[in-house]
């Protein structure tokens, strides 16, 4: 683990002391726990989004054009 200075706004601060002290925990593991869940344990969530959407087509990406004229992108 590395060590790191984090500043925080006092009302920031106070909430984070309440937290801790709430569950007996040190502060470092409340802002680790805030930090995982914010960016998640592994990769970023545009690369964990990745195909988990169906289209239905297995042609989307050469018809990219179409498919957006379909769905009326460019429309006013």
């Amino acid at each position: 683990m590395h060590r790191t200075t984090v500043y925080l706004e006092p009302e920031l601060e106070m909430r984070l002391r309440a937290e801790a002290q709430r569950r007996d925990a040190p502060m470092a593991t409340i802002i680790r726990e805030a930090l995982r869940e914010k960016f998640g344990r592994e990769s970023s969530s545009r690369s964990s989004n990745a195909g988990r959407f169906s289209s239905g087509h297995s042609d989307t990406g050469s018809r990219a054009d179409e498919v957006l004229e379909e769905g009326g992108f460019g429309r006013a």
